[in-house]
């Protein structure tokens, strides 16, 4: 708990039984953390099984591999009916340290932002944490794009490491996003397009063999699915194109 909020972590997992455990732990340790809810999109490990020996662990399989975004989908229904009031998602495969979560959990505690990322550009520690430099360029390149496109500010619009206050997801239409790798994007746009101001803070990231990292084809799919997205929004916001990602506000 934190000022009388339930803090509820979703851990979106695939194949993390190496790095599982290294990161429950380290959620824990903040001390404010109510319940962990870890969906197993079908690992080929022994994620779930790991996962279920963990105390203060619920655990939920999906039946077959339905994607990163469609686990998103039910991590935030689970942490909702658990009745979370500020819900951060954190990767079991500690690419994101897990010690920030009292710093991006106090922003949403505190009524001061209704969403929190944890940014590997600010502060510069994306390539020093061994980001691929393609990957860093590529980054920086779509950031950019988007910012004009959408009229934000954000270092970036890829990092994994998020929190949501209760009444912000409760407002987003996720149900209509990719279940696809760009879902984390399609979310973004659609808290800006309803009028959120979203906080950034400096976070560092690992980068190693069992850290989860989507191939190059796939990133160039995701990368277009961005800007597809990101162009979207502007026709929307001119009233040219309606999209159920960005429907009227209510």
């Amino acid at each position: 708990m934190l000022k009388d909020k339930k803090v509820i972590v979703v851990m979106p997992a695939y194949n993390a039984a190496q790095t599982l455990r290294m990161t429950y732990e380290e959620v824990m340790e903040q001390g404010i953390v109510d319940l962990v809810i870890l969906v197993d999109d079908a690992s080929r490990d022994e994620t779930a099984a790991i996962a279920k020996t963990l105390p203060h662990v619920e655990v939920y399989v999906h039946d077959r591999n339905r994607g990163y975004g469609a686990n998103q989908k039910t991590c935030y229904k689970m942490a909702l009916e658990r009745g979370g009031d500020i819900i951060i998602m954190v990767h079991p495969d500690y690419q994101y340290t897990p010690k920030l979560i009292p710093a991006m959990a106090s922003l949403i505690a505190n009524d001061l932002y209704p969403c929190v990322l944890g940014s590997r550009i600010l502060g510069g520690y994306a390539l020093r944490g061994g980001m691929p430099s393609w990957k860093y360029v590529a980054n920086r390149v779509i950031t950019l794009i988007e910012n004009i496109l959408m009229g934000a500010k954000l270092s970036e619009y890829h990092t994994g490491y998020r929190a949501f206050s209760r009444k912000l997801l409760e407002q987003l239409p996720i149900g209509n996003n990719s279940d696809d790798f760009v879902f984390d994007n399609q979310m973004l746009a659609q808290i800006i397009w309803f009028g959120h101001t979203i906080a950034e803070i400096s976070c560092p990231t690992k980068y190693f063999a069992e850290a989860s990292s989507i191939n190059f084809v796939r990133s160039t799919k995701y990368g277009f699915g961005c800007l597809i997205t990101a162009l979207m929004f502007r026709l929307a916001k001119m009233c040219i194109f309606r999209s159920k990602l960005f429907p009227e506000p209510r």
